[in-house]
């Protein structure tokens, strides 16, 4: 029976690596610096990124249980990983930007959607719908002593709903919506006005809790906006929207890793709309070039650094994984040359000919080491030559939803108007948008 799922997977690796794109009209675009019209150079290589990616997505998904390994090796060998639930939200989407695209055969989209939902609804430990955070890809039974996570079942969230949303089928629908209703979304607060991070069986609730500005915010719109057992519309004022720093002649919200700034805007589209306490688009603008800034300015420690060659975020290093990002605080500094292809690849809406020429710089510096089945190995340092052996599942779906939202804005199009969505925002006080006849000035070739 695997064998014959195994094949399917086969079938559907030909088909990415076969198809052309659908034809269809480009979104423009303007970014931090002004209208920005992709060139032809740009183009091939956003299709290489994101066709790659598709790759990840697919053979690195098990082909029964259709749950997605956390890592693999960018040569695409077998992976023994855990399944993460966060990397399965983000299959879940690149499914769906790959149908749009023409890269998947008719109808191979709503299978492999479906399979995962399937093993989500009724085979992956969770807790009071709140899904543990690497499971077994093969059977979905908790891992390594892992939580029961609010921040990676939201990211799961944000991708079957834009899942429900594209394809508009009966099943997946109705999957979906299980998965969603089930979550206990007041239980998670653990008594209090924020949502905890996670809940162990051993332990009870994980003291950390969402209180301050980072990637959260795609979670409590999810819970505000759910339709049983809403997360109380207070819970979005209660979190703070700091450390405010001036920062490269930049003030925004900081948190050092860009991921922070990117996640939530995977999926909902913040543009031209604000809150009551800050305008979270143009913040991620900020901090995406703030980055960028200080990262030319070390390049007295690391000589290759520059404004074409910048970009920190969590990654992989020669010592191991390493949450870095731009220092708030000198002590907070752990640069040691290493630099993150995903950093500018989750910001390319944000910031387009900043971080398109980062990832070209990246892939010329870089080379046939860097580059590999799945794209861009999760990071590189170019000072000592290290590069690293694999990709993270993640960190390969952020830059995939990005370089679509920045073609053609099919993720936000859809993800916006699922109802949830729609009420969460109107709970969280945002402005209707304003300004985006702005973003629709130029064309892709």
């Amino acid at each position: 029976m695997r064998w014959a799922f195994a094949v399917a997977n086969f079938v559907v690796v030909m088909s990415v690596l076969a198809l052309g794109s659908a034809a269809r009209a480009q979104q423009s675009w303007v970014g931090a610096g002004g209208p920005y019209v992709l060139t032809a150079k740009d183009s091939a290589l956003l299709d290489e990124v994101q066709r790659r990616a598709v790759l990840y997505f697919v053979e690195q998904s098990d082909a029964v249980t259709g749950l997605t390994r956390d890592r693999a090796a960018n040569n695409g060998t077998f992976s023994a990983a855990p399944s993460s639930v966060a990397a399965t939200g983000f299959a879940l989407t690149a499914w769906c930007i790959a149908d749009e695209r023409g890269w998947l055969r008719p109808g191979e989209a709503r299978r492999l959607v479906v399979r995962s939902l399937k093993t989500l609804a009724d085979g992956h430990a969770q807790e009071r719908g709140w899904f543990y955070h690497f499971v077994d890809a093969t059977d979905g039974t908790r891992m390594w002593r892992s939580e029961a996570s609010t921040i990676d079942t939201a990211l799961l969230l944000q991708g079957a709903v834009l899942a429900r949303e594209y394809l508009r089928d009966p099943e997946v629908t109705a999957l979906v919506n299980k998965i969603y209703a089930r979550v206990d979304w007041r239980w998670a607060l653990n008594g209090g006005t924020t949502v905890a991070h996670g809940w162990k069986p051993e332990s009870g609730f994980i003291k950390s809790r969402w209180d301050h500005y980072a990637e959260m915010m795609g979670l409590y719109l999810l819970g505000m906006g759910a339709t049983e057992g809403a997360l109380p519309a207070e819970t979005w004022q209660a979190w703070k929207r700091e450390p405010v720093v001036g920062d490269e002649g930049r003030t925004f919200i900081q948190c050092g890793p860009l991921f922070t700034h990117q996640y939530a805007h995977g999926w909902f589209d913040f543009r031209g709309r604000r809150d009551a306490h800050a305008d979270y688009w143009q913040n991620s603008i900020e901090a995406t070039l703030a980055q960028r800034e200080w990262s030319a300015a070390q390049a007295g420690r690391f000589p290759l650094w520059s404004r074409e060659l910048w970009g920190l975020t969590a990654s992989d290093s020669a010592l191991g994984y390493r949450a870095w990002g731009t220092p708030v605080r000198p002590e907070d500094d752990e640069a040691d040359g290493t630099l993150v292809p995903c950093a500018p690849g989750g910001s390319l809406p944000m910031a387009p000919a900043e971080c398109l020429a980062a990832l070209h710089k990246m892939k010329d510096v870089g080379g046939a080491e860097l580059w590999g089945r799945y794209g861009f190995a999760d990071a590189f340092n170019p000072q000592s030559g290290w590069v690293a052996s694999d990709v993270i599942g993640i960190n390969v779906g952020i830059t995939l939803v990005m370089a679509e939202n920045l073609r053609s804005g099919m993720v936000w199009k859809y993800f916006m108007r699922a109802p949830e969505v729609v009420r969460g925002m109107k709970l969280a006080g945002f402005s209707e948008p304003v300004r985006l006849e702005a973003v629709r000035v130029a064309r892709e070739p």
